[in-house]
């Protein structure tokens, strides 16, 4: 596992911002952020965190309107492109390969490049366009992730749930972490009911 890298952080209009801000806090090396407009309004009423706040995370911050930002471009290296959270609006873009924004420009030159895409989608329920959108991603190489916290480590709080997802994250990206008690089985039901048979 990789204990650094240069991982792009996308924040677009759906509820959740927490879930971009906190990954913020958490990825270790170089990072960059791009906020969209609507995500902007979202973190304020959601987290009471301005603009400022968010960049203030990130080593790197571009405007989403940006398309001559360096991250528009192929040549320039970065290893992941993580969209947290990822509104269906957003996802559906980059299925079709529209690359209006910058958000979904870096989102494209991941898939063409072949790096690593993480969409953290926030939606429910999912309509057959929306699946048929996470189809084509998934086909194309992205890594579709419905934020879907687990409740067997039995959360405290909302932090507790949110941590969850961005170890999740950090998971899938190939980086250490201790964001979350992972599965170990533990005497539960099922357990009880699938004993090995010593031979």
């Amino acid at each position: 596992m990789r204990s650094a890298m240069k991982t792009v952080v996308g924040i677009t209009g759906a509820s959740g911002a927490v879930y971009g801000v906190r990954l913020l806090q958490a990825l270790p090396g170089d990072k960059a952020v791009i906020v969209s407009e609507d995500a902007k309004g979202i973190a304020d009423a959601e987290l009471g965190m301005s603009l400022a706040d968010i960049h203030a995370l990130a080593d790197e911050h571009y405007d989403n309107r940006d398309l001559c930002s360096p991250l528009a471009s192929g040549s320039v290296r970065f290893d992941s492109f993580v969209i947290a959270p990822c509104s269906t609006s957003t996802m559906s873009k980059i299925a079709c390969g529209i690359a209006d924004n910058l958000v979904t420009r870096v989102a494209s030159v991941a898939l063409k490049e072949r790096r690593r895409l993480v969409l953290l989608v926030r939606e429910t329920p999912l309509s057959t366009i929306h699946l048929s959108n996470m189809e084509r991603l998934s086909a194309a190489g992205a890594v579709i992730m419905p934020a879907c916290p687990a409740f067997y480590p039995r959360p405290k709080s909302a932090d507790d749930m949110v941590d969850f997802m961005v170890g999740r994250v950090l998971d899938v990206l190939g980086l250490e972490n201790d964001m979350y008690e992972r599965w170990s089985g533990g005497e539960t039901k099922c357990s009880r009911g699938s004993r090995r048979t010593r031979r």
